[in-house]
């Protein structure tokens, strides 16, 4: 299945704060639950302005639905062509 990295324009993210963030998590998985088994949520990853999300999805129209229901921005939605770490080098 492919996955998906979702580039999010939040401005001050990094100055969320914790309580901000598990309210964020919890809308996601609302809404994930009611989209079905098909996408799932990887993690994110957040700076000071953005949020990057990594997400499993059949197509990219389900992550982008996935926002519009949890009224997310998903400014840039990628396909993963491949993922390489300190290993690849071996």
């Amino acid at each position: 299945m492919p996955k998906y990295v979702i580039e999010r324009e939040i401005p001050k993210a990094g100055q969320l704060t914790s309580e901000e963030l598990k309210s964020i998590s919890q809308t996601s998985c609302g809404v994930l639950e009611n989209l079905g088994p098909q996408i799932q949520w990887v993690e994110s990853y957040v700076t000071d302005n953005k949020i990057y999300c990594v997400y499993i999805s059949p197509n990219e129209q389900l992550v982008r639905e996935h926002a519009k229901q949890g009224g997310f921005p998903a400014n840039e939605v990628n396909e993963i062509a491949a993922i390489i770490d300190p290993t690849t080098a071996e």
